[in-house]
Order: C-alpha cells, then sequence, then structure tokens
C-alpha cells in the first residue's frame, strides 16, 4: 500500500543511493518516478537520452515523453523521462518546483533534453545538472528552457546564479551563458497569435532543418537578443490567430506586458526561434547546443516541429550526417496533447502512465 512514510523512505534511498550514500546499490530512482523507453535497432542504438520535464504552462510532461517515444521507437535512443513530482502522493505535479527524481541519470548520459521552468531544486538533485553541463556532452532545450531555473533571492544553494535573472554571478543564468539568452519578454501576442518557423536565410542545409517544412505552433514568439556566437537556424513568424493558415501580422498591435501597454511590429524583424551555439563549462570541453523556444506540447502535434527536434538530437550528439533527407518523426501511440497554460495540466498521473510496451 504507497503511504507518504513509503515515499518519503523511497525518495530518501534514492538521493543517498544517487549521492553514492548507499553501498552496493544502484545509483538510480525508482522506475515509479521515470518513464523509459528503449530500442536496439536505429543509428541512436546505445545512447542515452535523459529527457527533462518540468514546467507549469506548456506541458513538457506530456510533449518529451512523446519525443522520447520517437526517438526510441523511430531511432533507437534509449530514453528517460523525468518530471516534477509532488512528494506527498508520488504523482506528477508540473507546479511542484522543488523537486525532479532520476536526475542521477545524467551521470551517464550522452544528451541532456531539458524544458523546464523556474524550478529550484535541491542541492542533491542539481548537482547531477551543474556536473552534467559543465562535462562538455550536448544539450538540447526547449521553450521555457531558456528560464530553467529561479531561487529565491535568501537562497544559500550553490546552484543559485543558474537563476534566469541572475545578475552578479552568472549573469542571465543557465539560459543566456549556456543556451544564449535568459526570459525577455513575449514577442507575439500570447495565446492569442501563433508560431510559423522559417528557415532562416543561408541556412536551408544545415542538416538541423533537413526536411522541416511547415512548422507551426500554436505557442506565441519569444523576444531573444542572442550572442554573436549562436548560429540562427529558424526565425519565428507572428501569425494573427492561432492556425496554421493564419495570415503573417503586418505593421504595429498593442499589447499588455503587465501593467504596461507595449507596441510591437513583430515581424519586422522577425526574431529567431531555433539556434545552435557551443558552451565550454569547467571541463574546458565545448558543449553543442541545440535551442527552440518552440516545443509545448502542442507544437508536437506538427510534424515540421518534431522533425526539427529530432534533427537538433542527431546534431547535438554530432550525428549531423545520419540525418536522413525526411527523419521519420510519426507519432508513437495515442498523443492527445492538452492545451497550454497555468494550472491546466491533467490531475492524478503518475510516469507509469506514459509507458509504452513497443
Amino acid at each position: 500500500m504507497w503511504t507518504q512514510r513509503t515515499f518519503t523512505r523511497r525518495m530518501a534511498m534514492a538521493a543517498m543511493a544517487g549521492a553514492g550514500l548507499l553501498r552496493g546499490q544502484p545509483a538510480t530512482t525508482p522506475d515509479e518516478f521515470v518513464t523509459r523507453y528503449s530500442s536496439k535497432k536505429g543509428p541512436g542504438a546505445g545512447k542515452r537520452v535523459v529527457l527533462v520535464s518540468g514546467d507549469d504552462e506548456y506541458r513538457s510532461e506530456e510533449a518529451l515523453p512523446q519525443l522520447g517515444r520517437i526517438l526510441a521507437a523511430r531511432h533507437g535512443f534509449t530514453c528517460t523521462v523525468l518530471y516534477a513530482i509532488d512528494p506527498a502522493d508520488g504523482l506528477i505535479k508540473p507546479d511542484f518546483q522543488t523537486n525532479i527524481p532520476g536526475l542521477e541519470s545524467l551521470r551517464d548520459a550522452d544528451l541532456l533534453v531539458i524544458a523546464t521552468r523556474f524550478r529550484a531544486l535541491p542541492d542533491e538533485q542539481m548537482r547531477w545538472v551543474d556536473e552534467y553541463v559543465h562535462s562538455g556532452r550536448p544539450i538540447v532545450a526547449l521553450r521555457t528552457a531558456t528560464h530553467a531555473f529561479a531561487y529565491p533571492k535568501e537562497s544559500t544553494s550553490p546552484y543559485k546564479h543558474w537563476s534566469w535573472n541572475d545578475k552578479d554571478t552568472w549573469p542571465g543564468g543557465f539560459g543566456k551563458q549556456v543556451l544564449g539568452e535568459t526570459w525577455v519578454s513575449h514577442h507575439g501576442h500570447h495565446a492569442v497569435q501563433s508560431t510559423r518557423g522559417l528557415v532562416a536565410p543561408g541556412q536551408e542545409r544545415h542538416p538541423v532543418v533537413r526536411g522541416c517544412r511547415d512548422i507551426w505552433g500554436p505557442t506565441d514568439v519569444y523576444e531573444v537578443h542572442l550572442p554573436a556566437d549562436a548560429t540562427v537556424l529558424v526565425l519565428g513568424q507572428v501569425l494573427e490567430g492561432m492556425k496554421p493558415t493564419d495570415k503573417p501580422v503586418v505593421g504595429p498591435y498593442a499589447t499588455k506586458q503587465g501593467q504596461r501597454t507595449v507596441v510591437k511590429t513583430p515581424n519586422e524583424p522577425m526574431m529567431p526561434v531555433a539556434w545552435t551555439r557551443s558552451f565550454t563549462g569547467r571541463s574546458g570541453e565545448a558543449s553543442r547546443v541545440f535551442t527552440t523556444t518552440m516545443g509545448a506540447a502542442t507544437d508536437l502535434e506538427s510534424e515540421g516541429m518534431r522533425r526539427l527536434l529530432v534533427n537538433g538530437v542527431y546534431w547535438a550528439l554530432g550525428m549531423e550526417k545520419r540525418i536522413p533527407a525526411k527523419a521519420d518523426v510519426r507519432l508513437v501511440g495515442e498523443f492527445l496533447p492538452t492545451e497550454f497554460g497555468f494550472k491546466k495540466y491533467v490531475p492524478g498521473r503518475k510516469p507509469a502512465d506514459f509507458a509504452w510496451a513497443g
């Protein structure tokens, strides 16, 4: 029978194992807190991908299991999906910001896929993220990963500087320092205007955009200002409405940002929505980094968007020569993504609910 005492004990043991404190026991989180997908057939065979969800708005807890299934079933990668888990009952709770069990899986990972938002993880979990990011291994980041972490001002965590709004130790935190941008603002009108992804001029032959047609998502374009070392691959054309057939916005429009009314002309010029760069951390080894500010669960209904993500995984792993003319990104199993928005996640789910038998 599941009890609070059972959950607390298992979580404590998992944390101790992850820290190497339980001699003779594997340093892995119990399977009830993660979802695993594996396949031995395909170019990705033998490569381990850890997909970290944990955002309270864009349903990464639905997007990353589907992406993991595609990577495993269609391309042979071994995937582990992690979630924000409520310690009170062991269920997925995307707006529980201080617990993502299973991050010790990063110790042996070949690739990190991250789609978190404003997390303040405990030190024993965050150490695995820190070690991975500074190891020189590749990173694929989706949507709110630009503002993946947010520690309170009074925090004494050694990882406080990872916060999106850090101004001293690591200005802009993980987003700015590693990916190339932190949170700035919505560029399109949130939940009113959608995004059409257009391959940036001169990048038509880049392997990440190979076969990517009709990239679209109902999420809006973010404002970003990238460093000179970033290679912009896809630009976000702001559409008038929430359908892929809607026309591009022409001319200025007024939108609310907090208490202010801001006038924007979103397509003059268009903002980047996908780019690559490298990051060199403590190891001195350069990581390949692919970032897109698209990637909500509803965005994955777009075949072009799914292909962009799969191609990004191949590129990040240095496998760009194995990207086919049109990568297989057929959905695996049922996929009925929940509309994005706060408090709109499906309650009562556990990682096992996203299992796939193959």
